[in-house]
């Protein structure tokens, strides 16, 4: 996987109007196709959960001002154009003639509409640094930012616009995340009217959602997937996806078992698309609550940063990574993977496995029996993510940590997280904007994702002065290296990898294009006709 390329973006402002990619036609003859991943998408809503292939499934459906290409760089969407009269100030030029799939006009008011709804939930982050959008006429929207962003397309590639009229005809505008009161009823969760590729005709939560190519799509005659009909459906079990992929009731399967890798490979009429994404996954700890979860009336034991350098040392990455990753992935002592702007290569080595310091370091911390900690993680969201926690269990146990395994599925898992049950979990991320700016925020500063409510006021400071250089400031990776040197310094997570991406594709699929974002969007597959 290339690097992510920042000049790509700044180019793009002189990218042509036509489609740079594709998406689908419909053909003469009527072809599903169908694809399965370890976990649901959490409703239908575009502003609501921030979640890889939940967030992939709304790319089918709605449309974001710009798009981000598989390789990363940024094309025009419902945006033809762009320019920026002052440094503060973007103005779009909307794209003509584009409709709903309910038959509605897009215009800036669906835009300006959008910016408003957006702010209400963990999708927030996408108009972080907007001050302001308002629409000058009906096919121009200005956007206003608190400060110069040199990189506000990138955030906006996730800022889906929605139907005005539709919204305030169903009573939608308020947004309900997944396992927040009122979401399993919420309009925008289970009905969806965007101007995308793909229309959804039916949903059934955990079973299967189903989509058809919207014919009116305004950039149809770049399409040519050859779908009529694509049917996704979640399959926790990994032995049930394969077996569902070995007997041809699926297209494409993700992800693909490590363990299945070679069986998958020696099977007749299946290909492995793989290879390295942008997303890191990591441990994490509530450095502010006063009292321990799992030790009532004791103090939380995770405030010392000699506790969390201690449990860092304690983990051998490099077996986890030869024993339960297959030496599949790269192991990582930074959030961001090479991909994302930001990233310090100089930065990225972890602190060494040493179990002995880790021991001193809980002594000298007055930890010299250990303390009783649980470890929070899913266990059908990431890859071989309830063995990664195995294994640090007891690789934390022989450090003389009482700790004890909560693996639960994704979905359970999130509520706990956003309803502050955790003291220690494992999560993954990969930055929607593709720059560091966005962990800063969403992981280690106000963001939603920030579970343990860990601040550094210096930190702080760093993140915002980064945000408003341009990538090729040289300046900016200079504050990045102080960043990442001052995250290690106060070991807010333990950084494990970069997860490996392995999709298992039939011989009924023509082409795929895997994308460093991962998941896999419709526009990309291409059926044998």
């Amino acid at each position: 996987m290339r690097k992510f390329s920042f000049r790509a973006v700044l180019r793009a402002t002189a990218c042509a109007l036509a489609l740079c990619g594709a998406a689908a036609a419909t053909p003469a003859s009527a072809t599903t196709f169908t694809w399965a991943t370890a976990n649901d998408i959490l409703g239908l809503d575009p502003h609501a959960n921030n979640h890889g292939v939940t967030n992939t499934m709304k790319e089918n459906i709605y449309e974001p001002l710009v798009k981000r290409q598989p390789d990363g760089s940024i094309r025009p969407a419902l945006a033809e154009r762009w320019e920026q009269p002052s440094p503060t100030v973007w103005r779009f030029h909307l794209r003509r003639n584009v409709r709903f799939h309910g038959g509605e006009p897009f215009t800036a008011a669906d835009v300006v509409m959008s910016a408003e709804r957006v702010r209400q939930n963990d999708m927030a982050y996408v108009l972080q640094s907007v001050a302001a959008v308002r629409a000058v006429d009906d096919f121009t929207v200005e956007f206003e930012t608190r400060g110069p962003n040199p990189i506000l397309l990138q955030d906006l590639v996730l800022f889906f616009i929605m139907s005005k009229p539709w919204v305030d005809a169903n009573n939608a505008f308020n947004v309900a995340r997944a396992g927040q009161p009122g979401a399993n009823t919420a309009f925008a969760q289970l009905n969806a009217n965007g101007t995308g590729p793909y229309r959804v005709t039916e949903r059934v939560a955990d079973e299967r959602t189903v989509l058809v190519p919207n014919p009116e799509y305004w950039g149809a005659s770049g399409i040519n997937t050859g779908i009529t009909r694509a049917v996704f459906r979640p399959i926790a079990s990994a032995p049930t996806r394969l077996a569902a992929l070995l007997s041809r009731e699926l297209d494409i399967m993700y992800h693909v078992p490590l363990q299945n890798v070679q069986q998958v490979q020696a099977a007749q009429g299946v290909r492995l698309v793989q290879g390295p994404t942008a997303r890191t996954i990591y441990f994490a700890f509530d450095v502010t609550r006063p009292e321990s979860l799992d030790e009532p009336g004791r103090p939380n034991p995770l405030r010392d940063v000699r506790v969390r350098r201690a449990m860092y040392q304690a983990i051998d990455m490099n077996s986890i990574t030869r024993v339960i990753l297959r030496n599949s992935t790269s192991a990582s002592g930074l959030p961001i993977a090479p991909a994302i702007g930001g990233y310090v290569e100089s930065l990225a080595a972890r602190l060494p496995f040493d179990a002995d310091a880790a021991k001193r370091l809980l002594t000298e911390a007055g930890y010299p029996n250990g303390f009783r900690i649980t470890l929070n993680c899913p266990n059908n969201r990431y890859v071989n993510d309830e063995a990664i926690c195995q294994a640090a269990t007891a690789m934390l146990q022989r450090a003389g940590i009482q700790a004890r395994l909560n693996a639960i599925p994704f979905g359970r898992f999130l509520a706990g997280g956003a309803n502050n049950e955790y003291q220690f979990w494992l999560l993954g991320w990969t930055p929607g904007n593709f720059d560091m700016t966005n962990p800063a925020r969403e992981l280690l500063g106000a963001g939603s994702f920030n579970w343990g409510k860990f601040e550094d006021a210096r930190m702080n400071e760093l993140a915002a002065e980064i945000g408003t250089l341009s990538p090729d400031n040289p300046r900016r990776q200079q504050l990045a290296a102080e960043y990442w040197t001052r995250y290690r310094d106060l070991v807010p997570q333990i950084p494990l990898h970069q997860e490996p991406q392995i999709f298992a594709v039939r011989d009924t699929v023509a082409d795929f294009t895997m994308r460093v974002q991962e998941d896999l969007e419709l526009r990309w597959v291409r059926m044998r006709q």
